[in-house]
C-alpha cells in the first residue's frame, strides 16, 4: 500500500488575463450612459416645471382617468377570459363547422388593429340605430364608454383564446392515460388534471395579454371615453404642457409594474410545488 509523505506546495493563482473591451461592451455602456443622463435631464425638468396649480386642478383628473382605464380593462379581461373558454374549445373540436367560425373569429380580432375595431363598434354599428332600438340594443351602442369595452372584450377574447387552447394542447398526452388510468371520466380528469396544468403554462401568456390590454387600451380616449390618455388630452388641450403626457406615462408605467409584481408572486405561489 503506498501512501504520500509530503504534501503539494501550496501554488500561486493563475494571473488574471485583462480582457479588452469589446466593440459591443462600449457600444452598451455608451447606451446605458445616454439614458442615464436622458432620465436624468428629464427628472431635473420635471422637477424645474412642477406646476402647483395645474396639480392641483388636473389632478383629480388623472385620478379618475386612471379609475376608467382600470374597470374598462379589468372588465374587458374578465369578460374576454368567458368568451374566450368556449371559443378555445370550438378551435379544438372536431366538428368542422365550429371550427372554421372560431377560426375565422380568431383570425379577424387578431389580424386586424384595435382602433379599426373600435370604429367600427362606434361609428359602424352607430348607423344601424333604427334597428338596434327595435331590439332594444341602443341604450349600450351609443355609450363610447360601452363601445370600448364591447371592442376590448372582442379584442381580448380572441387572443385569450389562442392563449388557452396553446396551453391545453401543451399538456402531455400521457397525463390523459394516466387520468384515464385512474377511472377519472373526461370531465373531472379535464378539470382537475389538464386544466390546471394548462393555466400554469398559459399565466405568462396572460400577463402579457393584460399588459398589452392596458396600454391599448389608450385607444378608446378617441371616441371621446375620458381613461387616463382621454384626460391626458384634455390637460394638454387647456395648458400645452409636453408634461401632461410625461404624467400619463408614468402612470402607465406604474400600472405595468405593479402588475407585473402580481404576477410574479401569483406565478411562484402556483408553481411552488416545481421548485426543488
Amino acid at each position: 500500500m503506498s501512501y504520500v509523505r509530503e504534501l503539494i506546495p501550496p501554488r500561486a493563482p493563475p494571473a488574471l488575463i485583462d480582457k479588452p473591451l469589446a466593440p459591443a461592451r462600449i457600444a452598451g455602456i455608451v447606451v446605458l450612459v445616454v439614458w442615464a443622463a436622458l432620465a436624468i435631464a428629464l427628472a431635473f425638468m420635471m422637477i424645474n416645471g412642477w406646476n402647483e396649480d395645474k396639480f392641483l386642478r388636473y389632478g383629480p383628473r388623472y385620478l379618475h382617468g386612471l379609475w376608467t382605464t382600470i374597470s374598462l380593462v379589468g372588465l374587458a379581461v374578465v369578460l374576454g377570459a368567458v368568451l374566450s373558454a368556449p371559443i378555445a374549445f370550438a378551435r379544438m373540436s372536431s366538428n368542422k363547422a365550429l371550427n372554421a367560425i372560431a377560426y375565422a373569429y380568431v383570425y379577424v380580432f387578431r389580424s386586424t388593429p384595435l382602433l379599426a375595431q373600435l370604429f367600427l363598434i362606434y361609428y359602424g354599428l352607430g348607423s344601424f340605430r333604427p334597428q338596434l332600438e327595435s331590439v332594444g340594443l341602443w341604450w349600450f351602442f351609443r355609450e363610447a364608454w360601452y363601445c370600448g369595452l364591447f371592442s376590448l372584450t372582442l379584442n381580448t377574447a380572441a387572443y385569450q383564446a389562442e392563449i388557452l387552447r396553446g396551453a391545453i394542447e401543451s399538456v402531455p398526452r400521457g397525463q390523459h392515460e394516466g387520468a384515464a388510468a385512474l377511472g377519472l371520466s373526461k370531465r373531472n380528469a379535464f378539470r382537475k388534471v389538464i386544466l390546471p396544468q394548462a393555466l400554469i403554462v398559459a399565466l405568462r401568456p396572460y400577463g402579457n395579454e393584460i399588459v398589452l390590454l392596458i396600454k391599448g387600451s389608450a385607444v378608446v380616449a378617441i371616441v371621446t371615453v375620458y381613461d387616463l390618455m382621454g384626460e391626458t388630452r384634455y390637460a394638454f388641450s387647456r395648458t400645452f404642457d409636453y408634461q401632461s403626457y410625461l404624467w400619463a406615462a408614468i402612470f402607465y408605467l406604474a400600472i405595468v409594474e405593479a402588475l407585473r409584481h402580481l404576477w410574479a408572486f401569483i406565478e411562484a405561489r402556483l408553481t411552488r410545488h416545481l421548485k426543488r
